[in-house]
């Protein structure tokens, strides 16, 4: 990536942010995943930043649920924190940042479409975070919190569509939900490559498509809810 790519990439990014960084080189070292840096110089790429930034969006996030909820004790707030601040709910923001399109990735993960992994982009997400806080400290961090996770901040403790339900099948059957892949075209680019099923007890539940095996296996449980949804009505 010559010098003006960089620049374009983090003014673009930059917007995304709604922040102006005093030092870009920050923002660009953000995006350098470590399978990057391994290939070209031998560096970690944007890990230290990821590991700033994940303390840094548990204590916003732990301080703005505080705020918003006076009445809570900590068992509750220790679940809504949990709900908002794991892997999914990380990439689910990094995906309403677009940050996908300007992470920097080694020709493997590449080759298995890394931008779409949760893993990776929830690290992405943690490590511009960690950019921001050194540029600007929290308060701009807190600023982009309010904005990504929006109402849900002002909800109670919430979790994704696959916990909520093994949830019901813990409690309705003393099962664990199971997820099988039945499908797979191995074209990358195939926003249904995948499709899988989730079962109960041998018995099929619901079924999602996928660009990914996590994306599939998240529409499986929407599908299994909403026909629980249906069966109750």
């Amino acid at each position: 990536m010559s010098d003006c790519d960089g620049e374009f990439t983090s003014g673009v990014l930059e917007t995304r942010l709604d922040y102006r960084f005093r030092d870009r080189s920050l923002l660009e070292t953000a995006l350098v995943h470590a399978s990057l840096a391994g290939e070209t110089h031998g560096g970690r790429g944007n890990e230290r930043l990821e590991f700033l930034g994940d303390a840094v969006i548990d204590l916003v996030v732990a301080r703005l649920l505080y705020e918003a909820h006076t009445s809570w004790d900590e068992g509750a707030l220790t679940r809504a924190r949990a709900g908002l601040v794991n892997r999914t709910s990380l990439a689910d923001c990094a995906r309403q940042l677009e940050l996908g399109r300007f992470v920097r990735l080694g020709r493997t993960e590449r080759r298995e479409a890394g931008t779409e992994k949760d893993r990776i982009l929830a690290d992405v997400f943690e490590a511009v975070v960690g950019a921001m806080y050194l540029d600007g400290g929290l308060v701009p961090v807190e600023v982009l919190a309010r904005r990504v996770f929006g109402e849900a901040l002002e909800s109670g403790p919430i979790s994704d569509p696959k916990t909520r339900f093994q949830e019901w099948a813990h409690a309705e059957l003393r099962e664990t939900p199971r997820y099988r892949t039945v499908r797979d075209s191995g074209a990358e680019e195939d926003d249904q490559r995948f499709r899988v099923e989730v079962s109960v007890a041998a018995a099929v539940r619901g079924a999602g498509v996928g660009r990914s095996k996590q994306a599939a296996e998240r529409e499986a449980a929407i599908d299994a809810l909403a026909r629980l949804e249906g069966r109750d009505a």
